[in-house]
């Protein structure tokens, strides 16, 4: 994996070793402080040409357009809170979506099933494990965002995403998010509607192609600004989970990929 990730300063080959320990501890550090850390520089350029000169052809005729309003819990209602509450306000995410069984061994599948990066990952996390999805589909997406388009506000379902930025936009194709917005105790429904309409100024991040981005976001309202420009802004996304065999139903893929196989 030397071709692919810079083990000289991200030595995720040496599990163990004061080096490993010493940036584990500083990411779980990151995370508990600010719920995200970012490893800018982790793929080396060199390896983000070949994904993306790999991958535009397919996201320019094979990839899925997903587009649809939704609130930020993408629900069509929730317990207790009317439809017209401010909180439910809805907005358009778009992108172009490619799954990990249209990538072949692409870059980013090697990556993903490389042992010392899931290791790695549950370290960070204070897992004792993570493991791969099943799901053919899920496992690993790549996703798009043109001129106009954008991934609207929004809570995860899991406890953690992992990104990795391929291709940045001219303009635009912002990372903003508001921390602890929510809790497992307190959904904040008026914090929320203070956000959507504007009452909050979330926090901007901006990242580099080649940052490995770790977020936890289930509490965490985040969103993507809308791209501007010629130049896509390019995101793949992995999927780890604390338990073996995890797929999303026929109906989840349908959603999210517009096919159940």
């Amino acid at each position: 994996m030397r071709d692919v990730i810079d083990l000289n300063r991200y030595p995720l080959d040496q599990p163990g070793s004061p080096a490993w320990l010493t940036l584990v501890e500083a990411c779980k550090s990151k995370l508990a402080e600010d719920g995200l850390f970012n490893l800018p520089g982790f793929v080396r350029q060199a390896a983000l040409r070949e994904a993306v000169t790999a991958f535009k052809p397919i996201l320019a005729k094979n990839a899925f357009l997903h587009r649809r309003r939704h609130n930020i819990y993408f629900k069509r209602s929730v317990d207790g809170l009317p439809d017209t509450h401010p909180a439910l306000q809805t907005f358009e995410t778009s992108n172009k979506t490619i799954c990990a069984d249209q990538m072949d061994q692409a870059v980013v599948i090697r990556l993903y099933e490389w042992p010392p990066f899931a290791r790695f990952l549950a370290a960070v996390m204070g897992k004792t494990e993570l493991f791969a999805m099943a799901d053919p589909l899920a496992r690993v997406n790549v996703m798009s965002y043109s001129e106009g388009e954008a991934l609207n506000w929004h809570f995860d379902r899991s406890e953690f995403t992992t990104t990795l930025l391929l291709q940045a936009p001219e303009a635009g194709g912002d990372f903003e998010y508001d921390k602890d917005l929510r809790s497992d105790s307190d959904p904040n429904y008026e914090g929320v509607a203070d956000l959507l309409q504007g009452r909050r100024s979330p926090t901007l991040m901006r990242v580099t192609p080649g940052t490995l981005n770790i977020f936890k976001g289930k509490n965490t309202a985040h969103r993507v600004t809308p791209v501007k420009g010629a130049s896509d802004r390019i995101i793949a996304v992995f999927s780890y989970y604390d338990r073996p065999g995890v797929q999303f139903s026929a109906d989840e893929r349908i959603g999210f990929y517009g096919r159940a196989s």
